[in-house]
């Protein structure tokens, strides 16, 4: 006879971690042509909620589902410890679409920042949302590449060319500039709201 625990142990013996499912479903497309579409979404539905479960965030941040029911659309707050942007609070939009893990989530950000990487509209110019994203990356890593970018901005590869030339020029001038922008002020002609916590 087979007891309840007998069971639950056989039961986990044969289940895989979300990591040999991303392996599967990463060898079984793009574009997959032999599995059926309930299958796929099936598959990205495990894997995303995987992800969401198997955050490991900076205890810099936070995630907000403003709908319960919609996972696919949610926010992360970072609050950054160090750096120019210590202190600040800025939200980041995510959405993810039905081809994920093969294309990386839409992210951009709520809060005006003056930022070399960050662009007035929100555009992040993170290169793992763009040509280095690859299957095998998590919602985990966008979250510490942004985070980076908040450590270490990048004046190599800007969005917002002029504060990058201030960066590059003047790093005291760009701190100066990313301090009254967070406080509630006029960089240039550019107004930005407070965005310290």
């Amino acid at each position: 006879m087979v007891t309840n625990q007998h069971a639950e142990a056989s039961k986990r013996k044969h289940q895989l971690p979300s990591c040999a499912y991303r392996k599967v479903f990463i060898s079984l497309s793009p574009p997959i042509v032999f599995v059926s579409r309930a299958l796929h979404l099936h598959l990205f539905s495990f894997l995303f909620t995987a992800d969401i479960n198997e955050l490991n965030l900076p205890k810099t941040c936070a995630v907000e589902f403003p709908d319960p029911d919609d996972l696919l659309n949610f926010k992360l707050i970072m609050s950054p410890d160090e750096g120019f942007y210590r202190d600040g609070r800025f939200v980041f939009n995510f959405r993810v679409g039905s081809n994920y893990p093969h294309e990386p989530p839409k992210v951009k950000c709520g809060t005006q920042v003056y930022h070399p990487n960050i662009d007035l509209d929100g555009n992040v110019c993170l290169n793992i949302l763009r040509e280095d994203w690859n299957p095998v990356l998590t919602i985990n890593s966008v979250v510490y590449g942004l985070q980076f970018l908040f450590l270490e901005p990048n004046p190599e590869d800007p969005l917002n060319k002029e504060a990058a030339d201030v960066l590059q020029s003047n790093r005291r001038q760009f701190e100066y500039n990313v301090k009254k922008a967070m406080r509630g002020g006029c960089v240039g002609e550019t107004f930005f709201e407070c965005c310290l916590k």
